[in-house]
């Protein structure tokens, strides 16, 4: 089935839309040079984030794990029950529209400032 006119300039529309939004996101190395460790609490301060974005978080799986949680969990520094536990040393997480919430529940680390909340757009 052939399409019309107007069914064609819909979806050429629609993959600019898409391609677009896709050219926008951005990638963020979490902490800098430094990676994620202790003190990055800071970090997002002066970045303006969207949701498709990623955050590379890059630490020693020795010493340091990732564990995305929701606002109870960081400002309690907890880790609710079916919170991500990631422990690769190079994660990758892509920001959903809203706020996004990330510790280390090594104990001691997140009560040192290794917790990011992050606002997407």
């Amino acid at each position: 089935m052939a399409l019309g006119r107007g069914s064609a300039l819909v979806l050429l529309v629609c993959f600019f839309v898409l391609h677009s939004e896709l050219a926008h996101a951005a990638t963020y190395t979490v902490g800098g040079a430094g990676g994620w460790t202790f003190n990055t609490v800071g970090w997002p301060q002066g970045k303006r984030f969207r949701a498709g974005d990623t955050l590379v978080f890059k630490y020693s799986p020795r010493v340091h794990n990732l564990v995305a949680v929701n606002k109870a969990g960081y400002d309690k520094c907890i880790t609710p029950r079916g919170s991500k536990v990631y422990r690769s040393g190079k994660d990758q997480i892509k920001l959903v529209r809203g706020q996004n919430y990330f510790i280390c529940n090594f104990a001691g680390h997140c009560q040192s400032g290794m917790k990011i909340a992050i606002n997407a757009a």
